[in-house]
């Protein structure tokens, strides 16, 4: 596989579905609506949601369509490169990375998968709620493993821990609630101590890696989902950049840029592309299984290196063209 070529160019237009004008319609006049963050559990398989379009006016910024969608905007970024997502060109169609494929973790309470800043709550009814949050920055990563909420607070108080103070001398040693509480207006309190799942002031840090730690959700969002998730909630924090699973008896792939591209796209609104991760191909196979020769390698790779964060059919194609070249006779 090494050796191979990625043939990301010829490939393109795979992994975004052909838009004929009663689709493209029905996507421009679905992004008027609110967004849909709650999907029925998926029957057998791994991918909820489905993706959409967003075209773009003069007044368009593409960080207010991240927040009406429950997008983070270098998810956005990651599947447009190079469209500043602050003055886009009028009448760009943007693609949304509105569908998912779930986190390889047990689907009970909540799982946070840190590569892409991405929280799924799995509800006792059993449905699945997904949300853009925010993680913690370089030197103030949010920690892997497994714990719980413990307690919720409605307009919590923040108490800045020593550490944070260290840096920044001019915090309080409480913030109150109200207008300048980061925390916001809700907060799930995990076992590990200084570490919450909570709202913010600064929504445009959601979907990004900025915080001391904790995870950020949208004001509308943490408000939301607080009033379901009961304490005692298992919560799993995992980091899956390469996800595969099952959807309509087809293997589906998703791939998330590393922490560096995302770096890039905060400053360039595109990335430099990388070689597969090492140990991908490996992971497809297993995952594949006994299906593993119906896998189309080549878009295997190309997604690999282009890292889009959507999810895309890798099986399936060969019959798909066998079917097209002998109905041509």
């Amino acid at each position: 596989m090494s050796g191979r070529k990625p043939r990301a160019r010829q490939r393109t237009a795979d992994r975004v579905p052909t838009l004929t004008r009663r689709r493209l319609l029905a996507g421009l006049s679905a992004t008027a609506l609110a967004p849909a963050a709650v999907h029925a559990a998926p029957r057998g398989g791994d991918l909820i949601g489905r993706l959409r379009f967003h075209l773009t006016r003069r007044e368009t910024i593409l960080l207010d369509v991240a927040r009406q969608w429950d997008l983070g905007i270098l998810e956005i970024s990651a599947a447009n490169p190079g469209i500043d997502p602050w003055i886009p060109p009028p009448d760009r169609l943007v693609l949304l990375p509105t569908a998912h494929l779930l986190p390889d973790a047990p689907r009970r309470g909540i799982v946070i998968n840190l590569a892409e800043l991405r929280l799924y709550y799995f509800r006792r009814d059993g449905a699945v709620e997904t949300h853009a949050i925010g993680i913690g920055r370089q030197g103030r990563e949010t920690p892997l493993g497994a714990t719980r909420i413990v307690r919720k607070a409605r307009n919590p108080t923040w108490y800045p821990p020593a550490s944070l103070r260290r840096e920044d001398p001019t915090l309080p040693r409480v913030v109150p609630p109200g207008p300048d509480n980061p925390l916001g207006t809700r907060a799930l309190y995990l076992g590990w101590p200084s570490y919450l799942i909570h709202g913010t002031i600064k929504p445009y840090g959601v979907g990004r890696r900025v915080s001391a730690g904790c995870i950020r959700m949208y004001p509308e969002q943490i408000e939301a989902m607080y009033e379901r998730v009961p304490v005692g909630t298992p919560v799993r924090v995992v980091e899956q950049p390469i996800k595969v699973g099952w959807h309509g008896g087809e293997l589906w792939l998703e791939a998330h840029p590393d922490y560096d591209q995302l770096d890039e796209l905060e400053i360039r609104y595109t990335m430099t592309p990388k070689p597969p991760p090492a140990g991908a191909f490996d992971h497809i196979r297993r995952r594949a299984g006994a299906r593993a020769h119906e896998i189309d390698w080549d878009l295997v790779e190309a997604e690999l290196v282009a890292r889009r964060g959507y999810p895309v059919r890798v099986t399936g194609r060969r019959r798909e063209t066998t079917a097209a070249v002998t109905g041509l006779y």
